[in-house]
């Protein structure tokens, strides 16, 4: 089959769901998106417009974007892309279920370390695969997607990919295939733990970075999760040019030097932001749980504590609920010791 002969079938689309899938439609792939109302609308009149920090853009005109509210496009789809927030997987997962053919593969491209497994009790004859995406992406609004920061996507490698590949190499997407998803799943949401920071401080992901005192915070929240991951034997995998463990004390530089070495690590340019920030600005329940949750789940079972987590966890429940956001870096500080 040809690029445009393989359905896919985006499940959630949102800020992730729409740029990887308008993406992938954008250079010829027969792409249908999935989502809520409010997006449904934006896209049908202005269409999708992605653009990233190289520079790259592309359209999808609002007559070749078939984003719907109702799952009928699940019954042809040959691949399914989840990317809903990971506490509606449970409930996407009975939805595939009941519309989707057996035969699609799905990827779950969701944060978190267990969603795909969650999927696959309600879709035992489905392959049902580990998926991620490295890079943060901004919805500007009127359906402009923003990708903000480097990396790629990441899947398990399994036979059953091999025909989307093409799509995906086509879209300028680099899905690489992994035999241990879980080390690399490890290896981001260490970088993800900066994602309640970002948020409490209301700063661009840049702005955020470029101060030591908020550094300090995410640094402290890695380092608990690195002590917990070398007593249960994990070795996450190694997703920059520093090693996992070398990362916070890269963080505690001063600004200057931190600057110098982050530069050559990962780019990221001025627009980007962590998907928390979104959430909270849009008044939503955050993904809290499903990152930093991970960290104190990780303690309960060697019968341990995480307290920097813990703390984070608490602030951002407290300004899901209206609590104090954007906090300096020494205020934050101050909170987690």
């Amino acid at each position: 089959m040809s690029n445009n002969e393989l359905k896919i079938c985006i499940v959630g689309a949102g800020s992730i769901g729409c740029y990887i899938g308008g993406r992938l439609a954008a250079t010829g792939s027969d792409v249908s998106f999935i989502g809520r109302q409010r997006l449904a609308g934006e896209v049908h009149q202005h269409g999708l417009h992605l653009t990233d920090y190289l520079g790259g853009d592309l359209r999808v005109s609002p007559d070749r974007t078939n984003f719907s509210t109702k799952p009928d496009a699940l019954a042809d789809a040959d691949l399914i892309l989840v990317t809903v927030k990971s506490a509606a997987t449970a409930e996407v997962g009975e939805m595939l279920a009941a519309h989707s053919k057996p035969d699609a593969v799905v990827i779950s491209f969701q944060n978190g370390l267990n969603n795909a497994d969650v999927l696959r009790e309600s879709l035992p004859q489905h392959t049902v695969l580990t998926g991620m995406v490295q890079y943060n992406v901004l919805n500007r609004g009127e359906g402009r997607f923003h990708q903000g920061s480097e990396g790629g996507l990441e899947a398990d490698e399994h036979e059953a990919l091999k025909p989307f590949l093409p799509a995906f190499e086509q879209a300028g997407l680099n899905l690489e295939l992994h035999a241990d998803m879980r080390a690399i799943q490890w290896a981001k949401l260490l970088l993800n733990l900066n994602n309640p920071v970002n948020a409490l401080s209301g700063l661009p992901l840049k702005a955020e970075l470029s101060q030591r005192s908020f550094r300090r915070c995410v640094a402290a929240a890695q380092a608990e999760c690195l002590g917990l991951l070398d007593e249960a034997g994990i070795t996450p995998a190694k997703l920059t040019p520093l090693p996992p463990h070398w990362l916070p004390k890269l963080l505690c530089v001063p600004d200057g030097l931190f600057k110098l070495l982050a530069n050559k690590m990962l780019a990221i340019d001025p627009l980007a932001r962590s998907s928390m920030w979104e959430d909270l600005e849009a008044g939503r329940r955050t993904e809290v749980d499903w990152i930093n949750g991970e960290v104190i789940k990780l303690a309960g079972q060697q019968g341990r504590a995480a307290p920097v987590n813990a703390k984070l966890i608490q602030l951002i429940r407290e300004a899901e609920n209206g609590g104090k956001r954007d906090w300096s870096g020494d205020e934050l500080l101050a909170a987690l010791r």
